[in-house]
């Protein structure tokens, strides 16, 4: 039906776990390819990761796209016991384990000795079929998180920012929004900003397949004034990369003009988190 990729989040609520169910996809297909969105980096240590998705890459025949991000939902750390740092501390690790991923990934043994991690003279195995490693895919709303993303990644996640309580923030949804990203993007890529693949996921609002576009988008404006008091307009909620409310023809239209104008290419469309809702 025309999908590219089936992604599994990783959180601790009713869902399965991600690395055996991307396994049990893998087997059911031929082509499709499997991917996290995201691994929560706080919830396992990267050599532990390292072999988990070197193995995943293995098993599928490098059909393997990663995407890992520094954690976000503290209900679930406060729920194990897991101290849930300050944004700074957790993009840091983040950081870290990018370099422990990739280090493993290579060829050889590997040692790093870092604030969070301390890797001595090991040789991660297996070693994935994708060639330096399989696509990396980081995201955030935050320029700190992109820059990261910037530098490391192959497929750079534009995420809306969140307010406290883990709402999101409206104005961050916005084609603007967007724009200022791919800006930060941009800086910190330098020349690799060519080689690099943006995407955008569907928050806040299931997608609707509507004739009645306008009127559903409002509806969109009175729930996010009512959650953060923030009101967008109409425009701002059909213009926006984020949310997919439309007929079948004029969302077609707003993906390639989204390409054509700002260069994204990869739509992740789906079922809305219902943690971000």
């Amino acid at each position: 039906i025309g999908f590219s990729a089936l992604v599994i989040p990783d959180h601790l609520i009713e869902q399965l776990s991600p690395v055996p169910a991307m396994a049990v996809i893998a087997a059911a297909t031929e082509t499709l390819r499997i991917g996290t969105f995201v691994a929560n980096n706080d919830l396992r240590h990267p050599a532990v990761l390292a072999q988990d998705m070197a193995s995943l890459d293995v098993l599928s025949g490098g059909r393997l796209e990663m995407g890992i991000g520094a954690g976000w939902n503290r209900p679930e750390y406060d729920a194990i016991g897991l101290p849930f740092d300050p944004v700074a501390t957790r993009v840091d690790r983040l950081t870290e384990s990018v370099a422990v991923l990739k280090g493993l990934f290579g060829d050889g043994p590997f040692t790093f000795d870092g604030r969070f991690y301390t890797i001595a003279h090991h040789d991660g195995q297996p070693k994935p079929v994708q060639r330096p490693h399989p696509p990396l895919l980081i995201g955030g709303g935050g320029r700190r998180t992109l820059d990261l993303a910037a530098r490391e990644a192959d497929i750079v996640g534009l995420a809306p920012r969140q307010l406290s309580g883990q709402r999101v923030e409206p104005r961050s949804l916005t084609f603007a929004a967007t724009e200022e990203k791919i800006g930060w993007v941009r800086e910190a890529a330098g020349d690799r900003f060519t080689d690099l693949e943006l995407n955008v996921y569907p928050s806040s609002w299931e997608i609707v397949i509507t004739e009645h576009a306008r009127a559903e988008a409002g509806r969109v404006v009175d729930h996010l004034r009512a959650r953060t008091g923030i009101e967008l307009t109409v425009d701002e909620v059909l213009e926006s990369p984020h949310l997919f409310i439309g007929s079948v023809d004029a969302l077609v239209d707003k993906i390639r003009d989204l390409r054509a104008t700002v260069g994204i290419s990869s739509f992740m469309l789906g079922e809305v988190d219902e943690l971000e809702v």
